[in-house]
């Protein structure tokens, strides 16, 4: 999808006079790849929990065919359609739901919490809460800023544990906005480690420390509560311990 020519998704903000333009294909046909290491942390009749690490995307793009979490779902079920309740950035790793029919899609649909740990750069507080509206940039169409006229976010944080150079955050998100965590915490001072877009310092990880560790939602059918954990991937331990 693009506007004006220019790449676009489908939460991206259109104005009046934009050209749009839709190349619509099958999405039922996804070039199966099981060569990926994507390891499964539930999985029932409905839905499937994956544990994505950081560096492959949720969906194919121009840049990727056939290297992300949907073309190993059609490798696993080559007779499903590729349904992910959410999504997680490129290089952020943790708990992806994908629902296995168009009923589980539509009831998990903004129905489930996730809970993401972050590294960030010096000591936060104990607890904290960041409301600060966010924007797009004007002369990007991925980054983002907070600015007064942007839409609501909030974000709220608690800190696990310190040591002399960062601190490893419990966070839980009141709104899901684009980028929301890194550009809260860049906002206050406290950029993610391994975020150079957002002020980050790579000198210890090459990716941002973000990871969605924990996911509870109700199965779709019996409407039994589930709670999905994820350990934290090694370049985040490693940090947490320095």
């Amino acid at each position: 999808m693009t506007r004006n020519g220019i790449l676009i998704r489908s939460v991206d903000t259109v104005n009046n006079g934009d050209t749009i333009v839709l190349r619509i294909s099958d999405d039922k046909f996804l070039e199966p790849n099981g060569n990926l290491d994507i390891p499964t942390a539930y999985e029932d009749d409905n839905v499937i929990v994956f544990n994505k690490p950081a560096g492959i995307p949720v969906h194919p793009s121009l840049k990727h065919h056939n290297d992300t979490l949907g073309n190993y779902f059609a490798y696993l079920f080559p007779e499903l359609t590729y349904r992910p309740v959410h999504r997680l950035d490129n290089y952020t790793s943790g708990l992806c739901m994908v629902a296995k029919d168009s009923h589980s899609a539509n009831v998990l649909q903004g129905n489930f919490r996730k809970v993401y740990y972050a590294v960030v750069h010096g000591i936060t507080d104990e607890y904290g809460t960041i409301d600060a509206p966010l924007a797009r940039r004007e002369d990007s169409i991925i980054l983002r800023c907070v600015r007064e006229d942007g839409q609501k976010a909030v974000t709220h944080y608690k800190r696990l544990k310190y040591n002399n150079k960062y601190s490893l955050l419990e966070i839980n998100l009141e709104t899901g906005r684009t980028h929301q965590i890194r550009v809260h915490f860049s906002h206050i001072g406290h950029p993610l480690a391994g975020d150079e877009l957002y002020g980050g310092n790579c000198q210890d990880i090459q990716r941002q420390a973000l990871h969605c560790g924990r996911l509870e939602f109700n199965q779709p059918v019996t409407g039994r509560k589930i709670t999905v954990n994820a350990d934290f991937p090694e370049d985040i331990k490693n940090l947490s311990e320095l």
